[in-house]
């Protein structure tokens, strides 16, 4: 099978250099809550086929004494649509990079791919205290 420009990617991917996601102080780290948030038009690379892949990624947190900053988070998510990157590698590094950038009690990453050859994937990642 060809080679695509982005396969060599997924071998290091947990060292991929992503946009830094900014974060601003909880003032209610003393409360228990949750924070969704929606991408209902992520885009990224097949590193098979180069072709695009489109996706709805949520996400859930419970903040502790950060919450993140959406401006930031949005140019985050836009550098992923010139990335060749396998959709459960794109979930756990969104989950990775979130973790260390807010430190949340928890945190949960859905990632629910577009059919692609007849088969929807959804891959979740969650991360607890």
């Amino acid at each position: 099978m060809h080679k695509t420009p982005y396969e060599g990617l997924q071998n290091n991917i947990r060292k991929l250099k992503t946009p830094a996601i900014d974060v601003w102080e909880n003032q209610y780290s003393d409360k228990e809550y949750i924070i969704h948030l929606e991408i209902p038009e992520f885009t990224c690379i097949c590193p098979k086929t180069g072709l695009p892949d489109f996706a709805t990624i949520t996400i859930e947190y419970s903040p502790d004494k950060y919450c993140i900053e959406l401006k930031s988070f949005k140019m985050y998510t836009i550098f992923y649509r010139n990335i060749g990157i396998f959709h459960e590698h794109v979930v756990n590094k969104i989950l990775q990079d979130l973790v260390k950038a807010c430190r949340p009690r928890w945190l949960r990453v859905m990632g629910e791919f577009n059919p692609r050859g007849g088969i929807r994937t959804v891959v979740k990642a969650e991360y607890r205290k």
